[in-house]
């Protein structure tokens, strides 16, 4: 077998062509090579949805407080709950506690929202209320990744990971699926990991939740060899690390290295532009809250999940981490969580449906689970996975619509529930996939987001 220098010697003919090609920005396909796990690839059936962003608030925003107005709980305050109390986590619930907040219904379609989202409520005719959301766990690491990969128990790809496993990616020179200031903790990796999938589908982490949002950036994208060097420098690279294939036979993690150094490679190109917001104008800046210091960190992460949703990255997602776990300080803690991230999201989605990009973004909000309608001491909240809000808005959903109802203090869902399985059936359908037949052989079966559960809620769909 000849030595490295001989095969670089002898190669470098065709690696020449081959940075040229780099350097010209063709797609793998144009070069004649194999489509790479993150070509774009159709749908099963017309979407509604092209990419979703994900607005995860990390701890669990108390539904009873934010968007499922319960008015018993204010006349009740202080009271026993009239029935059986579900078995939750922590230390023991009191009696009912009132909301400290006021409610009142928004827009033409009288969505409720409490004066904790003063912003967001304007937006009411975009939004589509779930208003009975429900999981499996009441510990945050369980529920994240039961959020997150659709369980609680297993290691499993995450949602990010199948969507671009089932539709690749609309820009090659960037990742399918980012992350933006993901937590360390609750399951930390494994919410945005491939897990069995090929490695290219994982998410990539954008900083950390100890990151200042102005401090993200993609590392290491300035490179300092001239491009033509590096093109011949990787070539050489992945010629060896194919060879090493060849012996070994299947290797995730090589496999996935390949793809990364020539994902590397593209988006020396297209990174430098997109981190670079001094080109936005001030109105925007101000939109997102980027002249606030209460605003300005969730408000660049909304600014730059707009950035990559327009260049066609196909899963975004921004974390608010680890800030809504109130069991105590509610009244305090709530107002100040709700005040970092009102003004961004309100501003995301008045951004994306002005540049015509909402028709076709799936905005998704909330977190692992809700909060106890009962107390724990006058102003705290314990875990709720039985019945909690999220709310969808774009990507082919009703807009000022609320879908579900929980009983009279929110305690448990009583019409129309959805359970995780259910959202990640929705969230795939509306991209045009059919969660049934989005599947990956593993260990011998053929897995699916969804396990074995999910059904569609079409009720929801325009």
């Amino acid at each position: 077998m000849p030595c490295r220098r001989q095969l670089l010697q002898t190669a470098s003919a065709g690696f020449g062509a081959l940075a040229l090609q780099g350097l010209l920005g063709l797609e793998p396909q144009a070069r004649g090579a194999a489509p790479g796990p993150l070509t774009p690839r159709q749908p099963h059936f017309a979407p509604r949805a092209k990419r979703v962003i994900f607005l995860f608030m990390h701890g669990g925003p108390s539904h009873v407080d934010t968007f499922d107005y319960k008015p018993l709980l204010s006349r009740d305050d202080g009271k026993p709950l009239p029935f059986a109390k579900p078995r939750i986590v922590s230390s023991p619930t009191d009696n009912l506690l009132a909301s400290p907040w006021k409610f009142r219904q928004h827009g033409q379609s009288g969505l409720w929202a409490s004066e904790l989202f003063p912003h967001v409520a304007s937006q009411a005719d975009k939004l589509c209320m779930l208003n009975a959301m429900h999981g499996s766990n009441s510990r945050h690491g369980g529920a994240l990744l039961e959020l997150h990969t659709g369980s609680d128990t297993f290691i499993r790809p995450s949602m990010g990971s199948w969507v671009t496993y089932g539709l690749g990616t609309e820009n090659q020179d960037l990742p399918g699926y980012v992350t933006l200031c993901p937590s360390l903790s609750h399951g930390g990796v494994n919410n945005w990991s491939s897990a069995f999938l090929p490695a290219a589908h994982q998410g990539t982490p954008l900083g950390a939740s100890s990151t200042p949002a102005d401090k993200v950036t993609i590392p290491f994208i300035a490179g300092k060899t001239p491009r033509a060097a590096q093109r011949l420098e990787i070539d050489f690279l992945q010629e060896m690390n194919r060879r090493k294939l060849e012996t070994s036979g299947p290797d995730q993690a090589l496999e996935g290295r390949i793809e990364s150094f020539e994902l590397a490679f593209r988006m020396q190109a297209a990174a430098p532009e997109l981190q670079d917001i001094s080109g936005e104008t001030q109105e925007t800046h101000k939109l997102y809250g980027l002249d606030r210091p209460e605003t300005k960190n969730y408000g660049r992460m909304c600014l730059m999940a707009r950035r990559f949703a327009e260049r066609g990255v196909r899963f975004i997602q921004c974390s608010h981490s680890y800030k809504w776990d109130q069991h105590g300080g509610l009244k305090g803690d709530h107002t100040k969580n709700a005040l970092e991230v009102d003004q961004p999201i309100a501003g995301l989605l008045t951004d994306l449906d002005r540049r015509g990009l909402l028709a076709d973004t799936l905005v998704l909000w909330g977190g692992e689970f809700g909060r106890t309608p009962a107390g724990q001491g006058r102003d705290g909240r314990d875990h709720h996975p039985h019945a909690f809000t999220m709310w969808m808005a774009g990507g082919g959903v009703k807009g000022g619509m609320a879908y579900g109802k929980t009983d009279d203090y929110g305690y448990y869902g009583a019409e129309d529930k959805v359970h995780f399985h259910d959202l990640h059936a929705t969230i795939l359908h509306l991209l045009g996939l059919d969660h049934k037949r989005l599947t990956y052989r593993h260990a011998g079966r053929d897995f699916r987001l969804t396990d074995v559960h999910g059904e569609v809620v079409t009720k929801i769909m325009a």
